[in-house]
This record gives C-alpha cells, structure tokens and sequence, in this order.
C-alpha cells in the first residue's frame, strides 16, 4: 500500500546533547528506531557544530581549539497532526525514563509531497 502525504502537518523537533542515552544507545538513535517502528512518516537526526542549552555551563562546539564529545543533536519529525502528538507523547514518556533535558518545540508546516 502507497501512502502520499500532502498538505496541513506538524514538525516536531527534540533538542537533546550527543551523550544523552536511552537503555545504553543514543538516545537520539532510540528515538529514530521507536518512530519508526510507530510508522510514523519521517525522522531525521542533525549533529549540531555549537550550541548550549538552559543547564549548560559551558557552549559544546566542534570547534578544533575546544572540542567537545558533547555536541548538539536535533531530530526533526515530520507528520500530520495526530501522528506527530503520537510521536511527541513517544518521545516524552521515554525522556522520563532516560532523565535527560531536551527542548521540544511544534511547528506548523506545509508538505508539498511525500511519497515513500
């Protein structure tokens, strides 16, 4: 069966650091298998080269002088409404668990095609 999404959706994004761990994998890795698993339309992981978050006492930079092995990680879900507060209710019941920070923000959007 071919699913096509077009039109009114949600972005989801996660802000969350390179180190945060789920059941001992990235955190951001579980993410991405657990909303897959839930068929939910598309998830994708950016690595941050700088960034800093509300309990960070120092900026996480990929900067040569002051590298970090704790960089920025964004996953970015896209779906329908009902999908991605499926995702995002996902994603919070594992932050619970994991005990992590994490940024989470909804965004209204447009998809001008999808077609797996």
């Amino acid at each position: 069966m071919k699913i096509e999404i077009e039109g009114p959706g949600k972005r989801l994004r996660v802000y969350i650091g390179e180190k945060d761990r789920y059941h001992g994998k990235p955190f951001y890795e579980a993410i991405v298998y657990k909303l897959r698993e839930e068929r939910i339309a598309g998830a994708t992981v950016i690595r941050g080269i700088e960034g800093f978050g509300a309990g960070s006492q120092v900026i996480h930079t990929a900067n040569i002088l002051r590298l970090s092995n704790d960089l920025p990680i964004l996953v970015e879900v896209v779906d329908n409404e009902e999908e991605i507060r499926k995702a995002a209710d996902i994603i919070k019941t594992m932050l619970e668990e994991a005990k992590c920070g994490v940024l989470m923000t909804l965004e209204d959007i447009e998809i001008l095609g999808y077609s797996p």
